[in-house]
């Protein structure tokens, strides 16, 4: 037996050892606290993204209830419908339903395998933006930008509520993530695949949340054109390899749907004409921009923007709603990647500056459309931003420092970007008083030392000047996260509003409620025997009480939905608590065109639907007009409440169509 042979058993453990050191540990070049800090921080998000889910229920119930039908039908799954009898489709494309369906699937449908998968998507987007900016600049210094780049990322505070709830956006910004870190890394080794791979991340997150996916897009193409090696030609031609990856990748689904004969699929969801082309282009797409001044916006104008973000303009992500969601390093990011890229024209730190500008290309497109789209604007909407100013803020902190120690008239950035960055959050703070008193007064101290330090620590040669400058950094950044953390905190004191998830103390205001409801109240949960929380109960006028339910499920025979309602927002709550289909004849709203007189008389004929409950649209009486309300009306039985122990005071017309 030789020596190699004898060698041989022992270098196997050897290696796998060497492997766990280095994913706890760090590569031998990194710095020791690099990769535990990285660790700490994952696990911080995985805290403030899991902790005590369950109280969550199943959040937004229009999605869960998309999930459990999901898990019923595959042909309600590929489709997204929101019944398994597949009626009508959910308002989004699916990707985001299917990752949690097939989490439903494998564990069985319930609270934690509809949002663990959320709260797993969060913290990995942590990690992917950590990656990105280690990349980009080398050396300690970029595992202190990383680090601090992942820290902001999670105790953002709208990111924190918005993945503890199963809206797409959790999904949404994990996709985008990677798809940056791909482009990143196809302008730093010219590789076209690497390209192409981001182009089809960008795909993937297009059937998540269809055009807001696109809002990258600029800066991608743009950023690449301009600094990926090789000739123009060269470039171009692979950016027309992605653009063609990007099509497929987004388009596959889309086209497949259109395609399929709508005689045998569910009616899409938010559309005017059945099709996934009007969704993206009207309700998903211009409507969300353009609001109520587009007239084939499918209802995406509601409230003309002035609703839950507050009114659209320039200083929208910085009033009383979306401040305390977003704003808070903004000022920062800012500063940051102007200071960064007058600091990176060095070509040894090139791709520090690919990444400014990319990431602050990112944030620039996302900053104009979300201030001034005048159609629906939910505060959890930008998340999408957070990545972006997470990186800028990592990038240009760490680049701002080194400046600040190295070159005298670079010396008043880092003060002057950290004394606003207090101020603001002071601001920000002050707005609700009564909310962690102490917090304001205590930021603005500190801020104002950290300062004053930092300043005094230029004017003085010598070690313990850098030591002061160093302690007054860290002073002034646990004062700039102070108020975000304390935000971030709140959502896991409490069940998650699914339909508006914010962080934070109330604000008052329709648009500044916690959670979307007059003066932070929610609505009562449903009644006992309801698993569904997080949605409207019953949505507005069209609701059934528990008798009525029990009484549906006794009659419901051969048919295939339990009921017919007017809105998703009815709907979803009794296919949670029940596990059947429940018809939303007028989608999200009720105001989709999805039910006529003849479909319906087609339904009833076959035996496939017996009862209805007309009404109880935002947008509409019942997704068909007033005349499916008077067809139902003229030919089918109205259900004394007395026939189900109801009350002639509910509000509720139950009609029973058919034999």
């Amino acid at each position: 037996m030789t020596v190699t042979e004898n060698e041989a058993p022992a270098q196997a453990p050897a290696a796998r050892i060497g492997r766990t050191r280095r994913t706890l540990l760090g590569a031998p070049g990194d710095p020791r606290w690099a990769r535990p800090a990285l660790w700490a921080v994952l696990a911080l998000a995985a805290v403030l993204h899991g902790w005590a889910l369950g109280r969550n229920g199943y959040a937004n119930s229009y999605y869960s209830a998309a999930v459990l039908s999901g898990t019923q039908s595959w042909k309600a799954f590929f489709f997204g419908a929101l019944d398994a009898g597949s009626y009508i489709t959910v308002d989004k494309p699916p990707l985001a339903l299917w990752v949690m369906g097939i989490s439903a699937r494998i564990f069985g449908f319930g609270t934690w395998s509809v949002l663990l998968p959320q709260a797993v998507a969060g913290v990995a987007a942590v990690g992917v933006t950590h990656s990105a900016v280690r990349r980009a600049l080398p050396g300690t210094p970029g595992h202190a930008a990383a680090l601090l780049a992942a820290l902001v990322l999670t105790l953002t505070p709208i990111t924190v509520a918005i993945n503890r709830d199963n809206n797409p956006d959790t999904v949404l910004v994990l996709l985008l993530v990677l798809a940056a870190w791909c482009c990143q890394e196809a302008i730093r080794t010219g590789r076209t695949r690497t390209l192409v791979l981001s182009a089809v991340f960008v795909g993937l997150a297009f059937n998540t949340k269809m055009l807001q996916a696109y809002l990258v897009l600029p800066a991608f193409a743009l950023v690449y054109l301009a600094m990926a090696p090789g000739t123009v030609a060269r470039r171009l031609g692979r950016l027309l390899a992605a653009g063609a990856a990007l099509v497929v990748s987004s388009a596959w689904w889309m086209v497949v749907v259109d395609l399929w004969p709508a005689a045998d699929r569910p009616y899409i969801g938010g559309s005017t004409d059945n099709s996934v082309w009007d969704l993206v282009v009207g309700y998903n797409g211009l409507g969300r921009v353009l609001g109520q001044n587009y007239a084939g916006g499918g209802g995406g104008g509601f409230g003309g923007g002035a609703g839950f973000g507050g009114e659209s303009g320039a200083e929208r992500l910085f009033n009383d709603v979306m401040a305390g969601q977003i704003s808070w390093l903004l000022p920062f990011a800012a500063v940051a990647l102007v200071a960064g890229l007058a600091l990176t024209t060095r070509s040894s730190l090139r791709q520090t500056r690919v990444a400014l500008l990319l990431w602050g290309g990112w944030l620039a497109v996302h900053y104009v459309v979300f201030s001034f789209s005048s159609g629906t604007f939910h505060p959890y909407y930008s998340t999408a931003m957070a990545p972006a100013v997470a990186a800028l803020t990592g990038l240009g902190g760490v680049l701002t420092w080194y400046a600040h120690r190295t070159w005298r008239r670079w010396a008043w950035v880092l003060p002057t970007a950290l004394a606003v960055t207090g101020a603001w959050a002071f601001t920000v703070l002050r707005r609700t008083p009564d909310f962690v008193p102490w917090l304001a007064w205590a930021v603005a101290g500190v801020t104002v030392v950290a300062v004053t330090a930092l300043l005094v620590s230029g004017l003085v040669p010598g070690l313990f000047a850098r030591r002061l400058a160093a302690v007054a950094v860290v002073a002034a950044l646990l004062a700039g996260l102070a108020g975000p953390t304390a935000y971030a905190l709140t959502p896991l004191g409490s069940a998650v509003n699914g339909t508006n998830p914010t962080a934070g103390p109330q604000t008052g205001g329709f648009g500044g409620m916690r959670g979307g409801f007059p003066s932070g109240e929610r609505p009562e949960g449903p009644p006992e025997g309801f698993s569904g929380r997080g949605g409207f109960r019953g949505g507005p006028g069209g609701g059934m009480s528990e008798q009525m339910v029990a009484y549906l499920r006794k009659n419901m025979g051969g048919a295939t939905w339990l009921a017919a309602v007017g809105s998703a927002q009815s709907a979803s709550s009794v296919i949670l608590s029940t596990g059947l289909p429940v018809m939303a004849m007028g989608g999200f709203t009720g105001s989709d065109p999805a039910m006529t007189v003849e479909r319906l008389q087609a339904l009833v004929a076959s035996g496939k639907l017996r009862y209805v409950i007309p009404g109880g649209g935002r947008g509409g009486p019942d997704g068909g007009g007033s005349e499916v309300t008077a067809w139902v009306s003229a030919n089918c039985a109205a259900v004394a409440p007395t026939e189900y122990g109801g009350s002639t005071e509910d509000g509720q017309s139950l009609y029973r169509c058919g034999d």
